[in-house]
């Protein structure tokens, strides 16, 4: 068992030293080349560590490409605070001016997206789009009310803070973040949370097109119409570690790493099982970071699953099995505080449905081994057939299967006769004739 582990961090550092080599990728889609463009880079799924290090290399590149502005494409259930905070200080710092779209239709930013969209210089949204539900949640389990009370007034502060810098509803920004009032895209524009509806990326540029942005005392004009739009895509880092962080992937990982370790524990030695158990449960650690987790469903999943592990140890006529079958599928619904970062039911209910009839598999096999007679030990001779290899008058030989014996029998038995074997005693059996019939 050590070994097996030592082997699964052995191979998670690899597997993570190999991710951090990787370059990252500084080629991109170009519509006009270097020179006078526009940078645009999406920005979807969870707001967290991942995202951060996008736009941190997208600002970068804007600035060291000479862009013109920065656009933002973004589609978000919201996140962490600390990466959404860090995401809105290099925003508010960024020399480019970002230009912040919702899209694609059917897009939206919600929660900790809010902010990220309302801390850009402009703000666009596209037809069929929303924004807004900013009430901040806890990722640790229920917060007390005065813990509450205190996160909601910090968040509505900084929400404050933000829409009074870029000129946008204060008042919304913080009845979005008590109220968690959410607005579509026309309703949007008419309360002044952002500045146009934009169904394409050069209408995004055309209305932004003679729009002021400020950096300190500093105040300009955009000139953005008709640029071209070079696009960038994330690294193969960025892009695998934020798929390990999709809500699905990280269940599914976190499964695998139980089924790897029960395995594991079931058959020492077996390693392989180890090995992979443990760098899936550390990838689904890893990515529950980034998530708003639910510490109760956690708790239910991991309850679940020591309930049909002791139903294969202990007799309790099934009880055991549909708790663990109750417990783990209300922990998988409940895995995520957020209404908008969830497991999808399929996963949900191939995952309980391949766990439970796993575990009842097990079970099922342990059954029929019980019901199997005895094929080892004083037991097992009992009742094997033989040969005989030296006459029996009273001792002599007989062959077992590829085994020598010594054998006495109640009558004189000659060689090349059948035998069964009556009765073992120390190293020598008793047995008796075969007849055949006919």
């Amino acid at each position: 068992m050590k070994r097996s582990l030592s082997l699964s961090f052995l191979a998670l550092g690899a597997a993570l030293l190999a991710l951090g080599a990787a370059a990252p990728s500084d080629t991109a889609k170009t519509g006009g080349g270097e020179g006078r463009h526009v940078l645009a880079v999406r920005l979807d799924g969870v707001v967290s560590p991942i995202m951060d290090d996008v736009l941190r290399s997208a600002l970068d590149r804007a600035e060291r490409r000479g862009a013109a502005a920065l656009m933002l494409e973004i589609d978000t259930p919201g996140g962490l605070e600390s990466s959404m905070r860090t995401m809105i200080q290099r925003i508010l710092a960024s020399p480019v001016p970002v230009i912040a779209w919702v899209s694609p239709s059917g897009a939206h930013a919600a929660s900790a997206g809010v902010f990220i969209v309302m801390s850009c210089d402009i703000a666009a949204m596209a037809p069929g789009t929303n924004i807004g539900a900013s009430t901040p949640i806890s990722m640790s389990g229920p917060m007390d009310s005065t813990l509450a009370r205190k996160a909601t007034n910090d968040a509505a502060a900084f929400a404050r803070t933000i829409a009074a810098q870029r000129h946008r509803n204060v008042r919304w920004a913080e009845r979005a973040v008590r109220e968690a009032i959410s607005a579509s895209e026309t309703e949007a524009v008419a309360d002044s949370v952002v500045n146009f509806i934009a169904a394409t990326e050069s209408e995004v540029l055309a209305k932004a097109d003679g729009m002021t942005w400020r950096r300190g005392d500093l105040v300009r004009t955009l000139h953005l119409k008709g640029l071209p739009v070079t696009r960038m895509e994330p690294d193969f880092r960025q892009r695998l570690l934020g798929h390990i962080a999709d809500p699905n992937v990280a269940y599914i990982l976190m499964m695998l790493g139980f089924y790897g370790l029960i395995f594991e524990l079931q058959n020492p030695g077996a390693i392989l099982p180890g090995v992979v158990g443990g760098i899936c449960l550390l990838l689904a650690f890893f990515a529950l970071s980034t998530l708003p987790v639910n510490v109760a469903g956690v708790a239910l999943v991991v309850l679940g699953l020591a309930f049909l592990i002791a139903e294969v140890k202990i007799v309790s006529h099934g009880m055991l099995a549909i708790g663990g079958t109750i417990s783990l599928a209300l922990g998988s619904l409940m895995l995520f505080r957020s209404g908008t970062v969830q497991v999808s039911l399929p996963v949900v209910v191939t995952g309980t449905a391949v766990t439970v009839a796993f575990f009842l598999w097990v079970i099922g096999s342990g059954v029929r081994a019980l019901g199997r007679s005895v094929q080892t030990g004083i037991k097992g001779m009992v009742g094997r057939h033989g040969v005989v290899v030296e006459r029996i008058d009273g001792t002599g030989v007989v062959r077992l299967v590829d085994e020598i014996w010594k054998a006495t029998a109640d009558e004189p038995i000659e060689i090349g006769a059948e035998i069964e074997v009556v009765e073992m005693r120390g190293l020598q059996v008793t047995v008796k004739r075969i007849h055949r019939e006919g």
